[in-house]
Protein backbone atom coordinates (compact mmCIF):
# COMPACT_ATOMS: atom_id res chain seq x y z
CA UNK A 1 0.00 0.00 0.00
CA UNK A 2 1.41 3.49 -1.03
CA UNK A 3 2.21 5.90 1.45
CA UNK A 4 -0.69 9.16 1.67
CA UNK A 5 0.16 12.03 0.52
CA UNK A 6 -0.48 15.47 1.94
CA UNK A 7 0.26 14.78 5.40
CA UNK A 8 3.26 14.14 7.41
CA UNK A 9 3.53 10.80 8.40
CA UNK A 10 1.20 7.92 6.98
CA UNK A 11 0.60 4.86 8.90
CA UNK A 12 0.08 1.31 7.82
CA UNK A 13 -0.93 -0.11 10.96
CA UNK A 14 -4.56 1.04 12.65
CA UNK A 15 -3.55 1.50 16.06
CA UNK A 16 -0.71 4.21 16.64
CA UNK A 17 0.04 6.42 19.42
CA UNK A 18 -1.01 10.39 20.00
CA UNK A 19 0.82 12.30 16.82
CA UNK A 20 4.03 14.51 18.89
CA UNK A 21 4.53 17.40 17.13
CA UNK A 22 7.68 17.18 15.14
CA UNK A 23 10.90 19.72 15.84
CA UNK A 24 12.12 20.62 12.33
CA UNK A 25 16.09 21.13 11.59
CA UNK A 26 17.39 22.18 8.52
CA UNK A 27 19.92 19.77 7.60
CA UNK A 28 16.50 17.16 6.91
CA UNK A 29 16.66 18.02 3.11
CA UNK A 30 15.97 15.05 0.89
CA UNK A 31 12.55 13.06 0.43
CA UNK A 32 13.13 9.99 1.78
CA UNK A 33 10.71 6.87 2.29
CA UNK A 34 12.39 5.54 5.66
CA UNK A 35 11.27 1.35 6.52
CA UNK A 36 10.49 1.00 10.46
CA UNK A 37 10.38 -2.53 11.45
CA UNK A 38 7.82 -2.69 14.05
CA UNK A 39 5.16 -5.04 15.65
CA UNK A 40 2.53 -6.64 13.33
CA UNK A 41 3.89 -4.94 9.85
CA UNK A 42 5.97 -2.02 8.49
CA UNK A 43 5.68 1.92 8.79
CA UNK A 44 7.24 4.08 6.10
CA UNK A 45 7.73 7.42 7.26
CA UNK A 46 7.18 10.60 4.93
CA UNK A 47 10.42 12.82 5.39
CA UNK A 48 9.58 16.62 4.19
CA UNK A 49 12.11 17.90 1.64
CA UNK A 50 13.91 21.21 2.77
CA UNK A 51 12.77 23.32 5.22
CA UNK A 52 9.98 26.38 5.66
CA UNK A 53 12.94 28.70 5.52
CA UNK A 54 14.60 27.44 2.54
CA UNK A 55 10.88 27.80 0.62
CA UNK A 56 10.21 31.13 1.56
CA UNK A 57 13.73 32.48 0.70
CA UNK A 58 13.71 31.05 -2.74
CA UNK A 59 9.88 32.79 -3.07
CA UNK A 60 11.26 35.82 -1.92
CA UNK A 61 13.46 35.87 -4.23
CA UNK A 62 11.68 35.20 -7.49
CA UNK A 63 9.84 37.81 -6.41
CA UNK A 64 12.34 40.39 -5.95
CA UNK A 65 13.74 39.25 -9.87
CA UNK A 66 10.55 39.11 -10.42
CA UNK A 67 10.20 35.82 -11.89
CA UNK A 68 6.37 34.59 -11.74
CA UNK A 69 6.81 31.73 -12.86
CA UNK A 70 9.26 29.89 -10.39
CA UNK A 71 6.89 32.02 -7.69
CA UNK A 72 3.98 29.80 -9.09
CA UNK A 73 6.52 26.32 -8.57
CA UNK A 74 6.69 27.15 -4.76
CA UNK A 75 2.63 28.19 -4.46
CA UNK A 76 0.35 25.13 -3.12
CA UNK A 77 -2.28 25.38 -5.23
CA UNK A 78 -1.87 28.78 -7.02
CA UNK A 79 -5.09 30.52 -8.13
CA UNK A 80 -5.49 30.73 -12.20
CA UNK A 81 -5.13 34.32 -12.26
CA UNK A 82 -1.71 33.86 -9.73
CA UNK A 83 0.60 36.08 -12.45
CA UNK A 84 -2.18 38.68 -13.55
CA UNK A 85 -2.53 39.49 -9.60
CA UNK A 86 1.21 39.61 -9.18
CA UNK A 87 1.58 42.07 -11.95
CA UNK A 88 -1.78 44.00 -10.64
CA UNK A 89 -0.02 44.68 -7.43
CA UNK A 90 3.27 45.87 -9.29
CA UNK A 91 1.16 48.15 -11.87
CA UNK A 92 -1.12 49.69 -9.13
CA UNK A 93 2.03 50.39 -6.79
CA UNK A 94 4.23 51.80 -10.04
CA UNK A 95 6.41 49.55 -8.29
CA UNK A 96 9.95 50.20 -10.41
CA UNK A 97 12.10 47.85 -8.21
CA UNK A 98 11.43 45.30 -5.41
CA UNK A 99 13.31 43.29 -2.71
CA UNK A 100 11.48 41.32 -0.64
CA UNK A 101 13.81 39.05 2.07
CA UNK A 102 13.44 37.46 5.45
CA UNK A 103 14.87 39.83 8.42
CA UNK A 104 17.87 38.35 9.74
CA UNK A 105 16.64 38.29 13.43
CA UNK A 106 14.13 36.06 12.07
CA UNK A 107 13.39 32.64 14.41
CA UNK A 108 12.97 29.37 13.57
CA UNK A 109 10.13 28.33 11.82
CA UNK A 110 7.05 27.82 14.74
CA UNK A 111 4.56 25.57 14.78
CA UNK A 112 0.92 27.51 14.90
CA UNK A 113 -1.18 24.99 14.72
CA UNK A 114 -2.56 21.21 14.77
CA UNK A 115 -1.88 20.62 11.22
CA UNK A 116 1.51 22.17 11.89
CA UNK A 117 1.28 25.01 9.38
CA UNK A 118 2.85 28.31 10.61
CA UNK A 119 3.92 31.50 9.22
CA UNK A 120 7.56 33.46 8.63
CA UNK A 121 7.57 36.90 7.97
CA UNK A 122 9.60 38.93 5.74
CA UNK A 123 10.34 42.57 5.01
CA UNK A 124 9.44 44.40 1.52
CA UNK A 125 10.81 47.61 -0.15
CA UNK A 126 9.62 49.29 -3.18
CA UNK A 127 10.67 52.06 -5.47
CA UNK A 128 9.05 54.14 -7.64
CA UNK A 129 6.70 57.17 -7.47
CA UNK A 130 6.61 56.41 -3.50
CA UNK A 131 9.26 54.40 -1.82
CA UNK A 132 7.60 52.96 0.98
CA UNK A 133 8.80 49.66 2.98
CA UNK A 134 6.22 47.35 5.05
CA UNK A 135 6.46 44.28 6.52
CA UNK A 136 4.29 40.91 5.37
CA UNK A 137 3.78 37.68 6.48
CA UNK A 138 3.80 34.08 4.29
CA UNK A 139 2.14 31.08 5.49
CA UNK A 140 3.98 27.81 4.60
CA UNK A 141 2.28 24.16 4.59
CA UNK A 142 3.81 20.92 3.44
CA UNK A 143 2.39 19.26 0.78
CA UNK A 144 3.80 16.30 -1.28
CA UNK A 145 6.39 15.89 0.52
CA UNK A 146 7.83 19.69 0.23
CA UNK A 147 6.89 22.98 1.99
CA UNK A 148 5.13 25.46 -0.20
CA UNK A 149 3.33 28.89 -0.01
CA UNK A 150 0.02 28.49 1.25
CA UNK A 151 -0.79 31.85 -1.16
CA UNK A 152 -4.17 34.33 -0.80
CA UNK A 153 -3.86 38.02 -1.56
CA UNK A 154 -2.74 38.47 2.32
CA UNK A 155 0.62 37.19 1.20
CA UNK A 156 1.34 40.34 -1.06
CA UNK A 157 0.32 42.95 1.52
CA UNK A 158 -2.02 41.69 4.72
CA UNK A 159 -4.02 44.60 4.17
CA UNK A 160 -4.94 42.81 1.09
CA UNK A 161 -6.60 39.52 3.16
CA UNK A 162 -10.31 40.70 2.36
CA UNK A 163 -11.45 40.03 -0.89
CA UNK A 164 -11.56 43.24 -3.94
CA UNK A 165 -9.05 45.04 -1.83
CA UNK A 166 -6.15 47.11 -3.93
CA UNK A 167 -2.99 49.03 -2.96
CA UNK A 168 -2.64 52.05 -5.27
CA UNK A 169 -0.20 54.73 -5.45
CA UNK A 170 -2.39 58.16 -6.02
CA UNK A 171 -0.07 61.55 -7.22
CA UNK A 172 -1.68 64.48 -5.56
CA UNK A 173 -0.16 68.50 -6.70
CA UNK A 174 2.93 69.40 -5.28
CA UNK A 175 4.13 72.56 -3.13
CA UNK A 176 7.83 74.31 -3.21
CA UNK A 177 9.39 73.75 -0.02
CA UNK A 178 9.63 76.56 2.09
CA UNK A 179 12.81 78.84 2.60
CA UNK A 180 13.18 78.59 6.68
CA UNK A 181 15.18 80.95 9.06
CA UNK A 182 17.43 79.09 11.73
CA UNK A 183 14.80 79.22 14.41
CA UNK A 184 12.20 77.79 11.91
CA UNK A 185 10.26 80.00 10.96
CA UNK A 186 9.04 80.36 7.25
CA UNK A 187 10.79 83.13 5.69
CA UNK A 188 9.76 82.40 2.07
CA UNK A 189 6.80 84.26 2.40
CA UNK A 190 4.45 87.37 1.16
CA UNK A 191 4.86 89.18 4.65
CA UNK A 192 8.70 88.74 4.83
CA UNK A 193 10.65 91.89 5.16
CA UNK A 194 11.96 92.88 1.41
CA UNK A 195 15.66 92.01 2.40
CA UNK A 196 14.83 88.40 3.46
CA UNK A 197 12.43 88.07 0.54
CA UNK A 198 16.21 88.91 -2.14
CA UNK A 199 17.42 85.87 -0.16
CA UNK A 200 14.90 83.58 -0.64
CA UNK A 201 15.06 85.01 -4.72
CA UNK A 202 18.61 84.22 -4.43
CA UNK A 203 18.25 80.80 -2.97
CA UNK A 204 15.87 79.57 -5.23
CA UNK A 205 18.38 81.08 -8.06
CA UNK A 206 21.15 79.00 -7.01
CA UNK A 207 18.70 76.07 -6.29
CA UNK A 208 16.61 75.09 -8.98
CA UNK A 209 15.90 71.74 -9.14
CA UNK A 210 14.79 72.17 -5.43
CA UNK A 211 12.10 74.23 -6.18
CA UNK A 212 10.77 72.74 -9.13
CA UNK A 213 7.05 71.74 -8.16
CA UNK A 214 6.39 67.72 -8.13
CA UNK A 215 3.41 66.07 -7.66
CA UNK A 216 3.80 64.37 -4.40
CA UNK A 217 2.45 60.54 -4.23
CA UNK A 218 0.20 58.87 -1.00
CA UNK A 219 -0.43 55.01 -1.15
CA UNK A 220 -4.13 54.43 -0.75
CA UNK A 221 -6.46 51.25 -0.06
CA UNK A 222 -9.02 50.65 -2.32
CA UNK A 223 -12.26 48.08 -2.06
CA UNK A 224 -12.94 48.01 -5.75
CA UNK A 225 -12.92 51.21 -6.75
CA UNK A 226 -13.61 52.92 -3.99
CA UNK A 227 -10.76 54.22 -1.19
CA UNK A 228 -11.18 52.90 2.03
CA UNK A 229 -8.46 54.73 3.58
CA UNK A 230 -4.74 56.40 3.10
CA UNK A 231 -2.27 53.77 4.16
CA UNK A 232 1.04 55.61 3.68
CA UNK A 233 0.75 59.71 3.48
CA UNK A 234 2.28 61.55 0.69
CA UNK A 235 5.90 62.45 0.55
CA UNK A 236 6.60 65.69 2.31
CA UNK A 237 8.59 68.11 0.92
CA UNK A 238 11.92 68.52 2.49
CA UNK A 239 12.42 72.62 3.60
CA UNK A 240 15.46 74.54 2.72
CA UNK A 241 17.00 75.44 6.07
CA UNK A 242 19.44 78.48 6.83
CA UNK A 243 21.04 79.93 9.11
CA UNK A 244 19.16 83.53 8.87
CA UNK A 245 18.60 84.71 12.46
CA UNK A 246 15.61 87.33 12.07
CA UNK A 247 16.03 89.16 15.49
CA UNK A 248 19.71 89.96 14.04
CA UNK A 249 18.02 90.78 10.73
CA UNK A 250 15.83 92.86 12.45
CA UNK A 251 18.30 94.80 14.17
CA UNK A 252 20.07 95.51 10.87
CA UNK A 253 17.23 96.67 8.74
CA UNK A 254 16.68 99.45 11.84
CA UNK A 255 20.23 100.61 11.31
CA UNK A 256 19.89 101.67 8.30
CA UNK A 257 16.37 103.33 8.14
CA UNK A 258 18.19 106.83 8.35
CA UNK A 259 20.95 105.87 6.26
CA UNK A 260 19.39 107.91 2.97
CA UNK A 261 22.12 106.58 0.40
CA UNK A 262 22.18 103.15 -0.78
CA UNK A 263 23.32 100.74 2.16
CA UNK A 264 24.08 97.56 2.93
CA UNK A 265 24.73 95.42 6.37
CA UNK A 266 25.61 91.88 6.89
CA UNK A 267 26.25 90.05 9.63
CA UNK A 268 28.07 86.85 10.53
CA UNK A 269 28.19 84.55 13.52
CA UNK A 270 32.24 84.57 13.35
CA UNK A 271 33.15 81.06 14.78
CA UNK A 272 30.97 79.19 11.98
CA UNK A 273 30.66 81.67 9.54
CA UNK A 274 27.31 81.20 9.23
CA UNK A 275 25.29 84.44 7.78
CA UNK A 276 22.57 86.06 10.79
CA UNK A 277 21.64 89.08 8.37
CA UNK A 278 21.59 90.39 4.74
CA UNK A 279 19.98 93.75 4.73
CA UNK A 280 20.06 95.85 1.33
CA UNK A 281 18.49 99.55 0.90
CA UNK A 282 16.88 100.01 -1.05
CA UNK A 283 16.20 96.49 -2.67
CA UNK A 284 16.72 95.35 -6.51
CA UNK A 285 20.38 94.68 -6.23
CA UNK A 286 21.95 92.55 -3.61
CA UNK A 287 24.53 94.67 -2.76
CA UNK A 288 25.99 92.78 0.66
CA UNK A 289 26.75 89.58 -1.56
CA UNK A 290 27.08 90.50 -5.05
CA UNK A 291 28.04 94.15 -4.94
CA UNK A 292 32.03 94.70 -5.85
CA UNK A 293 34.00 97.96 -4.06
CA UNK A 294 37.03 99.00 -3.14
CA UNK A 295 37.35 98.18 0.45
CA UNK A 296 39.29 101.22 2.10
CA UNK A 297 40.98 101.33 4.56
CA UNK A 298 39.02 98.42 5.80
CA UNK A 299 41.83 96.63 4.02
CA UNK A 300 44.38 98.18 6.39
CA UNK A 301 42.97 94.34 9.05
CA UNK A 302 44.68 92.58 6.05
CA UNK A 303 47.89 94.44 5.56
CA UNK A 304 47.99 94.80 9.45
CA UNK A 305 48.08 91.44 9.95
CA UNK A 306 50.94 90.74 7.28
CA UNK A 307 52.76 93.35 8.94
CA UNK A 308 52.74 92.06 12.19
CA UNK A 309 53.74 88.09 10.64
CA UNK A 310 56.36 89.79 9.48
CA UNK A 311 57.24 90.88 13.18
CA UNK A 312 55.79 94.79 13.15
CA UNK A 313 54.48 95.03 17.16
CA UNK A 314 51.97 97.10 18.05
CA UNK A 315 53.59 99.09 20.24
CA UNK A 316 56.62 99.79 17.21
CA UNK A 317 57.35 103.41 16.08
CA UNK A 318 56.61 104.42 12.99
CA UNK A 319 56.05 107.80 10.71
CA UNK A 320 53.11 109.00 9.38
CA UNK A 321 53.11 112.05 7.75
CA UNK A 322 50.78 113.88 5.87
CA UNK A 323 52.14 112.82 2.38
CA UNK A 324 54.08 110.80 1.13
CA UNK A 325 55.66 110.19 -2.34
CA UNK A 326 55.66 106.30 -3.14
CA UNK A 327 56.64 105.19 -6.37
CA UNK A 328 56.45 108.39 -7.70
CA UNK A 329 52.35 108.72 -6.97
CA UNK A 330 51.70 111.44 -3.76
CA UNK A 331 49.70 109.54 -1.02
CA UNK A 332 47.79 111.45 2.18
CA UNK A 333 46.29 110.80 5.07
CA UNK A 334 42.62 111.68 5.38
CA UNK A 335 42.08 115.40 5.43
CA UNK A 336 45.97 115.49 4.48
CA UNK A 337 46.63 115.29 8.45
CA UNK A 338 50.06 114.90 10.10
CA UNK A 339 50.47 112.65 13.13
CA UNK A 340 54.30 112.43 12.97
CA UNK A 341 55.55 109.89 14.92
CA UNK A 342 53.59 107.39 16.05
CA UNK A 343 53.26 103.73 17.54
CA UNK A 344 51.83 101.20 14.85
CA UNK A 345 48.67 100.92 16.93
CA UNK A 346 48.20 104.47 16.43
CA UNK A 347 48.56 104.21 12.95
CA UNK A 348 45.95 101.82 12.44
CA UNK A 349 43.83 103.45 14.80
CA UNK A 350 43.79 106.60 13.35
CA UNK A 351 44.05 105.06 10.01
CA UNK A 352 47.45 106.62 8.07
CA UNK A 353 47.55 105.63 4.58
CA UNK A 354 51.02 106.95 4.40
CA UNK A 355 52.19 105.04 7.00
CA UNK A 356 50.73 101.64 5.11
CA UNK A 357 51.60 102.36 2.11
CA UNK A 358 54.92 102.94 3.07
CA UNK A 359 55.44 99.92 5.03
CA UNK A 360 54.14 97.62 2.19
CA UNK A 361 56.48 98.18 -0.50
CA UNK A 362 59.59 98.43 2.11
CA UNK A 363 58.50 95.41 4.54
CA UNK A 364 56.12 93.39 2.21
CA UNK A 365 55.97 93.22 -1.09
CA UNK A 366 53.10 92.28 -3.59
CA UNK A 367 53.82 88.66 -3.38
CA UNK A 368 53.60 88.10 0.54
CA UNK A 369 50.33 90.64 0.68
CA UNK A 370 48.67 88.82 -1.57
CA UNK A 371 49.66 85.26 0.72
CA UNK A 372 48.30 87.30 3.33
CA UNK A 373 45.27 88.38 1.25
CA UNK A 374 44.19 84.70 0.14
CA UNK A 375 44.26 83.62 4.05
CA UNK A 376 41.40 85.86 4.42
CA UNK A 377 39.21 84.59 1.33
CA UNK A 378 40.44 86.43 -1.58
CA UNK A 379 40.23 85.08 -4.52
CA UNK A 380 38.33 82.43 -3.08
CA UNK A 381 35.07 81.28 -4.60
CA UNK A 382 32.17 82.40 -2.38
CA UNK A 383 29.34 79.60 -1.80
CA UNK A 384 27.24 80.27 1.14
CA UNK A 385 24.44 78.94 -0.65
CA UNK A 386 22.94 81.98 -2.55
CA UNK A 387 24.49 83.78 -5.53
CA UNK A 388 28.02 85.62 -4.29
CA UNK A 389 31.13 87.49 -5.60
CA UNK A 390 34.41 87.00 -4.35
CA UNK A 391 36.97 89.36 -3.18
CA UNK A 392 39.82 89.91 -5.44
CA UNK A 393 43.58 91.32 -4.99
CA UNK A 394 45.12 91.43 -8.39
CA UNK A 395 49.11 91.10 -8.01
CA UNK A 396 50.32 94.45 -7.69
CA UNK A 397 52.12 95.67 -10.84
CA UNK A 398 54.33 98.00 -8.79
CA UNK A 399 55.04 99.59 -5.79
CA UNK A 400 52.52 102.77 -6.65
CA UNK A 401 50.12 99.65 -6.81
CA UNK A 402 51.09 97.76 -4.12
CA UNK A 403 50.79 101.16 -1.98
CA UNK A 404 46.80 101.37 -3.44
CA UNK A 405 46.30 97.93 -2.36
CA UNK A 406 47.76 97.82 1.13
CA UNK A 407 44.96 100.41 1.79
CA UNK A 408 42.30 99.06 0.11
CA UNK A 409 42.33 100.88 -3.15
CA UNK A 410 43.45 100.97 -6.51
CA UNK A 411 42.12 97.44 -7.69
CA UNK A 412 41.55 95.36 -4.94
CA UNK A 413 37.87 94.69 -4.37
CA UNK A 414 35.10 93.25 -1.99
CA UNK A 415 31.97 93.12 -1.53
CA UNK A 416 30.42 93.62 2.42
CA UNK A 417 29.88 90.02 2.93
CA UNK A 418 33.65 89.35 2.15
CA UNK A 419 34.60 92.10 4.56
CA UNK A 420 32.41 91.11 7.34
CA UNK A 421 34.01 87.18 6.74
CA UNK A 422 37.32 89.62 7.78
CA UNK A 423 36.72 90.75 10.14
CA UNK A 424 34.95 87.58 11.65
CA UNK A 425 38.74 86.12 10.75
CA UNK A 426 39.93 88.12 13.34
CA UNK A 427 37.23 87.70 15.95
CA UNK A 428 37.44 83.66 15.74
CA UNK A 429 41.30 83.11 15.11
CA UNK A 430 40.27 81.69 11.38
CA UNK A 431 38.78 82.63 8.07
CA UNK A 432 35.81 80.90 7.58
CA UNK A 433 33.83 80.73 4.23
CA UNK A 434 30.67 81.82 5.36
CA UNK A 435 27.28 79.70 4.44
CA UNK A 436 23.56 80.62 4.33
CA UNK A 437 22.17 77.49 3.13
CA UNK A 438 22.60 75.06 6.13
CA UNK A 439 22.39 71.37 3.86
CA UNK A 440 24.17 73.37 0.92
CA UNK A 441 26.94 70.26 0.12
CA UNK A 442 29.21 71.88 -3.08
CA UNK A 443 31.28 68.88 -4.42
CA UNK A 444 34.95 70.19 -4.35
CA UNK A 445 34.66 73.11 -2.04
CA UNK A 446 36.38 73.08 0.79
CA UNK A 447 34.55 74.76 4.01
CA UNK A 448 37.44 74.01 6.51
CA UNK A 449 38.35 76.72 8.45
CA UNK A 450 42.17 78.72 7.75
CA UNK A 451 43.57 79.43 11.26
CA UNK A 452 45.32 82.55 11.31
CA UNK A 453 48.85 82.67 13.01
CA UNK A 454 47.93 83.00 17.05
CA UNK A 455 50.33 86.12 16.93
CA UNK A 456 48.26 87.51 14.56
CA UNK A 457 44.77 87.20 15.95
CA UNK A 458 46.53 88.57 19.33
CA UNK A 459 47.65 92.09 17.66
CA UNK A 460 44.54 92.66 15.63
CA UNK A 461 42.72 92.24 18.79
CA UNK A 462 44.59 95.03 20.22
CA UNK A 463 44.03 97.24 17.23
CA UNK A 464 40.70 96.52 16.69
CA UNK A 465 39.36 97.88 19.37
CA UNK A 466 41.60 101.21 19.15
CA UNK A 467 39.63 102.34 16.38
CA UNK A 468 36.81 102.91 18.81
CA UNK A 469 38.04 104.13 21.64
CA UNK A 470 41.32 106.36 20.33
CA UNK A 471 40.88 106.74 16.67
CA UNK A 472 38.78 107.41 13.54
CA UNK A 473 35.55 105.93 15.14
CA UNK A 474 35.92 107.47 18.89
CA UNK A 475 33.01 109.90 18.28
CA UNK A 476 31.00 107.26 17.71
CA UNK A 477 28.82 105.88 20.50
CA UNK A 478 29.48 101.91 20.42
CA UNK A 479 28.68 99.72 22.95
CA UNK A 480 31.50 98.79 25.21
CA UNK A 481 33.30 95.51 23.92
CA UNK A 482 33.41 96.73 20.09
CA UNK A 483 36.42 96.17 17.30
CA UNK A 484 36.36 97.47 14.20
CA UNK A 485 37.85 99.74 11.69
CA UNK A 486 36.38 102.60 9.44
CA UNK A 487 36.95 102.74 5.67
CA UNK A 488 36.66 105.47 3.45
CA UNK A 489 36.99 103.75 0.07
CA UNK A 490 37.62 106.91 -3.00
CA UNK A 491 36.18 105.93 -6.04
CA UNK A 492 35.72 108.34 -9.40
CA UNK A 493 38.38 110.69 -10.26
CA UNK A 494 39.21 114.55 -9.51
CA UNK A 495 41.40 116.02 -6.53
CA UNK A 496 38.61 115.17 -4.04
CA UNK A 497 36.96 111.87 -5.51
CA UNK A 498 33.47 110.53 -4.16
CA UNK A 499 34.12 107.74 -1.62
CA UNK A 500 32.39 104.80 -0.10
CA UNK A 501 31.55 105.00 3.50
CA UNK A 502 32.48 101.50 5.28
CA UNK A 503 32.96 100.27 8.81
CA UNK A 504 33.47 96.77 9.96
CA UNK A 505 33.92 95.01 13.07
CA UNK A 506 32.93 92.39 15.24
CA UNK A 507 31.34 92.13 18.92
CA UNK A 508 31.61 88.92 20.83
CA UNK A 509 30.57 86.49 18.33
CA UNK A 510 28.81 88.28 15.72
CA UNK A 511 30.87 90.24 13.06
CA UNK A 512 29.37 92.62 10.58
CA UNK A 513 30.56 94.87 7.80
CA UNK A 514 28.53 98.26 6.48
CA UNK A 515 29.12 100.29 3.66
CA UNK A 516 26.93 103.43 2.07
CA UNK A 517 27.53 104.11 -1.28
CA UNK A 518 29.04 107.74 -1.92
CA UNK A 519 27.96 107.99 2.01
CA UNK A 520 31.99 109.62 2.31
CA UNK A 521 34.49 109.37 5.55
CA UNK A 522 33.48 105.66 7.19
CA UNK A 523 33.24 107.87 10.37
CA UNK A 524 30.55 109.71 9.01
CA UNK A 525 27.48 107.12 7.69
CA UNK A 526 28.88 103.83 8.45
CA UNK A 527 30.14 103.67 11.46
CA UNK A 528 27.20 105.51 13.23
CA UNK A 529 25.06 103.06 11.54
CA UNK A 530 26.89 99.41 12.77
CA UNK A 531 26.75 101.45 16.24
CA UNK A 532 23.21 101.36 16.33
CA UNK A 533 22.81 97.74 15.29
CA UNK A 534 24.81 96.64 18.23
CA UNK A 535 23.40 98.31 20.78
CA UNK A 536 19.68 96.98 19.02
CA UNK A 537 21.49 93.50 19.52
CA UNK A 538 21.97 94.59 23.16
Amino acid sequence: MAPQTGAKYAYLQPEQPARRRRRRWPWLLAVLLVPLVAAGGVIWALRTEGSAEETADRYLAAWSEPDHAAMRELVADPPADFEERLQRFRTDLKITQATFHRPISTGPFADNGPDDEGYLSFTARLSGVRDWRYDGRLRLVERGGAWKVAWTPAALHPLLATPGRSLRAVSEKGEPPQVLAADGTPVSTPDAPGSVQQLVEGVKQAHPDRFKVRDRVRIDLYQGDERVRTVVPADGVRPVKTTLDLAVHRAGAAALEDVTQPASLVALRASTGEILAVVNKPGGFNRALLGKYPPGSTFKVVTASALVAGGVKPGQRVACPAEKNIGGFPFHNAGFEDFGTLTFREAFAHSCNTTFGEMSVTSLGGGRLGEVARSFGFGTPIMPGVPAVRAEFPDPKDDTDLASASIGQGRVLASPLNMASVAAAIASGAWIPPRLVLDEHNAGHDRRPRPLEPAVADALRTLMPAVVTDGTAQAVRFPAGTAGKTGTAEYGSGEEPPAHSWFIGYKGDVAFAVIAEGGGAGSAVAAPAAARFLRALG
